[in-house]
């Protein structure tokens, strides 16, 4: 029989691997040789984090120590959108009966589950595993699997906590996983694509404006009046101004490139809209999925918060967070439920113009 190295990082078993296809290579030549390309495998680690593509997108940072504590570890990633992850993970898993079916025959020597929905911890406790970090199920309940969960656990539990905690989401995770954040920044791959011809004037500085939030979550939404003012008075201040959504904001959007006569493209698939956000220099957003690719491709930012703790964000000196003047009584609420006033129409336009051009300015 061909002799094979079947712990190397690029073998595959049921499809030739990519140094046999690329360079026409075996695991061992007819002279004994060992393939140039053999990269020996000695673990296995398995990151659950399903999550919204935003969540997967700030989980990435893990990456650069997973990558510099365990070099000869074979990376899998489980998630609703394996589309998202960097070409670091070496095996991206989508959330399908067959990933589950594959994962369930093996043993990792590490599996983060970092995500407390009851499918993912339900899951982490039937994949086998000789150490686990994060979130596992008992009796019907997520539960943190040891005492580094704790403190990112107990925050979801109660408001005060949440409100108290001073740690960035990247800080909590790398704690769960027995790491120290050190600023290790977002893994976003730029997706190769054909040209686009946006028709964008680099010559002047681009301002992306995204002005959804999603469906759900409609306490965090601004005026629709403060985003038409916002771009008219951008374009007069010489900037190109144009609106990034996706397709529940299309109309709106479409009325807002009416009215301001900025610029908009609708609405595309994951890698043409990372394309799109990447001919910004700056983008004004809310906490959104935008947010997160804004900072995976370092670009500039103007975030919006108004119900969440801001200290989760890590924005890795690209930005600015602003929050309106009079405080937010619907902390982690997706309606407004405070009858007094609603705390996003204190939000002055003019102090987002003067955050942008501050930042431009850098």
């Amino acid at each position: 029989m061909i002799p094979l190295k079947t712990d190397c990082r690029f073998f595959r078993g049921d499809v030739p691997c990519k140094p046999h296809k690329q360079f026409g290579v075996h695991c061992v030549d007819s002279a004994g040789t060992v393939c140039p390309h053999y990269d020996p495998i000695t673990s296995n680690i398995l990151i659950i984090k399903l999550g919204a593509i935003g969540d997967v997108i700030r989980t990435t940072p893990l990456l650069h120590k997973l990558k510099s504590a365990f070099p000869a570890a074979r990376i899998w990633w489980l998630t609703l959108t394996p589309e998202i992850l960097p070409s670091l993970v070496d095996e991206p898993l989508g959330f399908t009966l067959k990933s589950i079916v594959s994962l369930s025959s093996m043993r990792f020597d590490i599996l983060y589950n970092l995500d407390k929905d009851r499918e993912a911890c339900a899951l982490s406790e039937r994949i086998e595993s000789t150490t686990r970090k994060g979130f596992r199920l008992v009796n019907g309940v997520a539960s943190p699997t040891d005492a580094s969960a704790e403190n990112k656990y107990l925050t979801g539990v109660f408001d005060d906590l949440s409100q108290a905690n001073r740690k960035s989401y990247p800080e909590e995770i790398f704690e769960i996983c027995g790491f120290r954040f050190s600023g290790e920044q977002y893994i976003l791959d730029k997706p190769v694509l054909p040209a686009v011809p946006w028709k964008i004037n680099k010559r002047k500085k681009v301002v992306g404006l995204n002005a959804g939030c999603g469906g759900r979550w409609t306490s965090r939404l601004w005026d629709d009046k403060n985003w038409a003012t916002l771009a008219r008075t951008l374009k007069k201040k010489g900037y190109e101004v144009v609106f990034l959504g996706g397709e529940q904001e299309h109309e709106k959007n479409r009325k807002f490139a009416r009215t301001t006569k900025a610029k908009y493209f609708g609405h595309f698939p994951l890698p043409q809209f990372i394309g799109l956000v990447d001919q910004c220099d700056l983008v004004v957003t809310g906490v959104t999925m935008a947010m997160h690719i804004t900072i995976g491709l370092g670009k500039k930012i103007v975030l919006f918060n108004n119900i969440f703790n801001k200290h989760e964000f890590e924005l890795y000196g690209l930005g600015t967070i602003l929050e309106p003047d009079k405080p937010c009584r619907c902390f982690y609420q997706p309606t407004c439920t405070n009858r007094a006033y609603r705390c996003m129409e204190h939000l002055p336009v003019k102090r987002v113009i003067d955050a942008c051009e501050q930042l431009l300015r850098s």
